[in-house]
């Protein structure tokens, strides 16, 4: 073989080479961008962000695959979510995911009309104005909702359940969205037929969480009601440990709660919400739109008990409680 044919043939393997990569490169940058804009923080959703991907795999995308996830958090700070949400706009996606609280989807819809918008929230979608029927969204956005504010009479029973000497109850909400006023009036009424003194405080920043901290020694709470708010699921740590300041019993509204530590929890799986959002981002990549698919409703339902919480502070639990919990924390 002559020199300038083995040079030829160096040259024309160097090409391949080279173009291996760039063809690589083409292959990757081609992939559908989902934007994932949530007003929580990476190192507390782990968990839902295992249920979203498992969703999208469900439909057949992989991130990093078939498709390219693109996170970014609010970390508990609802007023940067719309500069979030324009973020991913410019990127551009191809659709938005926008979960932890009606302030996400809201921010979204600000930053886009023509994107979709799948959210994930714990509100009455079409009372906050997110869509004008749960069947029929008529719009870019449609998504996943677990009406967890719907559920506060439930809880309320349950916590009389496990305390039933308890005279006086406090619920927790945040008194400055419409979700909170409907909490407080469905509690309310929940509570006069149960016969219980309810003790209404505010937790509608951090201020207030200290506020009605102070408070729940000096009205005589016996037991703790926190409401369904995505504030108070970007706090959940904080407020895990200010309830067991004043050895309270006290029920929320997420599994999370009692895995860190809460007494008790009641809702629809937050898990599950997560993985309906990624199953419908992974349609509307197929080609769906989202104006024809209608809000998700919750099916799935958990009643968690943490029994070293309930040891730690003194409560035996009934033995009906403990036959209707979905889950036991040792």
């Amino acid at each position: 073989m002559s020199a300038g044919m083995k040079r030829r043939e160096f040259i024309t393997l160097l090409g391949g080479a080279v173009a291996w990569p760039l063809a690589a490169r083409a292959q990757q940058a081609a992939l559908p961008v989902v934007g994932f804009l949530s007003s929580r923080s990476a190192d507390d959703s782990a968990r839902v962000v295992a249920a979203f991907r498992e969703g999208l795999a469900e439909t057949g995308y992989i991130d990093g695959r078939d498709a390219k996830i693109e996170f970014r958090w609010a970390q508990g700070e609802f007023d940067r979510l719309p500069a979030l949400a324009a973020e991913l706009v410019h990127r551009p996606v191809a659709v938005l995911a926008a979960v932890g609280g009606f302030q996400t989807p809201r921010a979204a819809q600000g930053a886009t009309n023509a994107i979709p918008i799948v959210f994930g929230i714990g509100e009455d979608p079409v009372k906050e104005g997110l869509v004008p029927n749960l069947n029929r969204p008529g719009s870019n956005v449609t998504g996943a909702t677990f009406f967890t504010a719907l559920l506060g009479a439930k809880r309320l029973g349950l916590l009389h359940d496990l305390v039933p000497k308890a005279e006086v109850v406090g619920l927790l909400v945040n008194q400055n969205t419409s979700q909170g006023q409907g909490q407080i009036r469905d509690v309310q009424r929940a509570a006069r037929d149960l016969g219980l003194g309810l003790i209404v405080l505010n937790g509608g920043s951090d201020g207030d969480l200290e506020a009605a901290s102070a408070s729940l020694a000096q009205q005589r709470v016996a037991a703790l009601m926190v409401g369904a708010d995505p504030f108070f699921d970007t706090r959940r740590v904080r407020l895990i440990a200010l309830v067991a300041q004043h050895q309270l019993p006290a029920i929320y509204q997420f599994r999370d709660y009692a895995l860190a530590g809460g007494l008790m929890s009641y809702g629809a799986s937050i898990t599950d919400l997560y993985r309906q959002v990624g199953v419908y981002v992974g349609r509307i990549l197929k080609g769906e739109r989202p104006a024809d698919l209608p809000v998700m409703l919750p099916t799935k339902f958990e009643f968690v008990l943490n029994l070293k919480t309930a040891r730690a502070l003194g409560i035996e639990i009934p033995a009906n409680l403990l036959t209707l919990a979905d889950e036991v924390i040792e």
